[in-house]
């Protein structure tokens, strides 16, 4: 995927309910480049005591609101919302995000911190810790999983599905097992022969070599992270990426609001994400201009459509 790195005005977060798709749309493109490393003062920095060890995050909003989380995924961090968080906060949400057991500000947070300790990152490990996260708080969420994280908030919903008040699945593995069999990069075949190590190591060498061509403000911030992500979990996530689990007809029997939002140009094809979305009776949108990334790439496109889930409408397209 070839990305424009131009630079671009910045969107001044406005209210999405009257925005049209059109107009989100141009907002996207006028983006530019920020410094991904910088929390803004309106950005407060939070963490907590979870599982698996101690937490980081951040969130914007008025503390007693209505709370939105959105969780990053496998090498991502909590700055990975950043564009979105003054959108949401000034809908009049609580918007928070976290950083994942070992990766950047979470980075000690693992399984051998544990009670009892375990050996490797599991499913649980980051499920109970997602739970510590939004029992640190009131009311159920509206949850956003990115990428490894929507498996994770799958996991969440079906086995607590009263924390849950709606459930977005961004950029998710859309099928089941060996998930990167399905992709449509080199991954794909070369999954079917390597183990969770070695596929580890081949994602961290393609964001080192940066084959999307990430823009040149944010591969600094990737870069600069990079040294900040326990290799561990990365083997360890990449190797549970390989065994996904199937939870297409309990999510499908969940009587709450679910959206699949990717982008076109995502990992995993158009069919698949659209597929997996009518297996588990969930709106679905697609972001024409996007990668992997809609949080970075579209942030008022995802922000709008994520707002009209919760709110139960649908605004003028």
């Amino acid at each position: 995927m070839v990305l424009d790195a131009t630079p671009r005005r910045q969107g001044d977060p406005s209210d999405l309910r009257g925005m049209t798709a059109a107009e989100a749309m141009q907002r996207d493109r006028e983006l530019e480049g920020i410094d991904w490393s910088h929390i803004p003062p309106d950005i407060q920095r939070w963490s907590i005591d979870a599982p698996s060890g101690r937490l980081a995050g951040i969130q914007a909003g008025a503390p007693g609101s209505l709370r939105i989380l959105l969780v990053p995924g496998v090498t991502g961090s909590k700055e990975d919302f950043l564009l979105m968080l003054p959108l949401l906060a000034s809908a009049g949400y609580l918007v928070e995000s976290y950083d994942l057991a070992g990766h950047y500000d979470s980075i000690d947070a693992g399984p051998e911190r544990l009670d009892p300790p375990r050996r490797h990152y599991d499913h649980d490990l980051f499920v109970d810790d997602l739970l510590a996260v939004i029992d640190h708080g009131e009311g159920p969420v509206h949850l956003l999983g990115y990428s490894f994280a929507g498996t994770v908030a799958q996991l969440v919903a079906v086995r607590h599905p009263e924390r849950i008040a709606s459930l977005t699945l961004l950029s998710c593995p859309p099928v089941a097992g060996q998930t990167f069999r399905a992709t449509k990069s080199a991954l794909g075949p070369l999954s079917r022969v390597v183990g969770g190590r070695q596929g580890a190591g081949l994602m961290l060498w393609g964001i080192r070599q940066n084959f999307n061509r990430t823009p040149q403000h944010r591969y600094d911030f990737v870069m600069a992270r990079m040294p900040r992500l326990r290799r561990a979990a990365i083997d360890d996530v990449i190797g549970l990426m390989r065994r996904t689990p199937d939870l297409a007809s309990e999510l499908a029997a969940l009587r709450l609001p679910k959206l699949v939002a990717y982008g076109a140009h995502d990992l995993w094809p158009a069919g698949a994400h659209e597929r997996f979305a009518r297996d588990i009776g969930a709106r679905v949108v697609r972001y024409d201009e996007a990668g992997h990334s809609p949080c970075e790439e579209t942030p008022h496109q995802l922000s709008r459509d994520l707002l009209q889930l919760i709110e139960g409408t649908q605004a003028e397209v």
